[in-house]
């Protein structure tokens, strides 16, 4: 049987896609990949050099120069991949409610998604992989043979990060991860380059209510459909 070679898994904030994405990785023995560390990594990158996240000039040229690396996981913390940006590890520095604050006005940013989709494409073409982020399958790689849309309720998406943020020590009531939650959503569905959407094509998978291994085994029979 042969497997699809590329596997865009999009959807919201939160929704579980990149949970699924790396264990369905390594199932595979696939690249995991999820794109929205480079969008965090550049807002990470701008809030430490002081700039302003709204002035799409400044944070375009950042992007273009920032060197982001993504690979195989470097310590055993938890993590499920490392990322570095010009060389620091930020891979739970760019989790920071700091970032998640912001990274959406950055990623609507065309320049930013210009720079950054170019070096997405370029991996994706270059070896097996299993891509995540929320425009995969509409605009870095539209002709994936296998696309899934992950989606779950605002609410129960808000409820996850709460528990991923106490797990880090970090103090952030829930009603403040969900209002910050309901904004993002809000962002990334009406920007006007890249909007976040299900491609016509793709698969949606509903995750509420659904254990972590029962989302995997419904993703994987997909896998094996194609």
């Amino acid at each position: 049987m042969a497997l699809p070679s590329v596997i865009a898994i999009d959807g919201e904030a939160a929704a579980g896609k990149s949970t699924i994405g790396s264990l369905l990785a390594r199932r595979l023995g696939y690249l995991y990949f999820d794109t929205g560390v480079m969008y965090r990594s550049v807002t990470w990158a701008a809030i430490q050099r002081g700039l302003d996240v709204g002035d799409e000039p400044a944070i375009t040229a950042l992007a273009e120069r920032l060197v982001i690396q993504v690979m195989a996981a470097s310590c055993g913390d938890g993590r499920q991949y490392t990322v570095l940006a010009d060389g620091h590890d930020v891979t739970w520095a760019i989790r920071q409610p700091a970032v998640d604050a912001s990274v959406s006005v950055v990623a609507a940013y065309g320049g930013v998604r210009r720079a950054l989709t170019a070096q997405q494409r370029q991996i994706a073409r270059s070896q097996k992989v299993v891509m995540v982020g929320r425009d995969i399958g509409t605009v870095v790689m539209p002709d994936a043979p296998l696309k899934i849309y992950m989606r779950a309720s605002v609410e129960e998406r808000a409820r996850r990060r709460h528990l991923e943020s106490l797990a880090r020590g970090e103090s952030i009531g829930y009603p403040e991860v969900l209002a910050s939650m309901r904004r993002r959503d809000q962002i990334d569905s009406q920007r006007e380059c890249a909007p976040l959407r299900a491609a016509p094509d793709a698969i949606l998978v509903d995750t509420d209510g659904l254990t972590v291994d029962q989302v995997l085994c419904r993703v994987w029979s997909l896998v094996q459909s194609e």
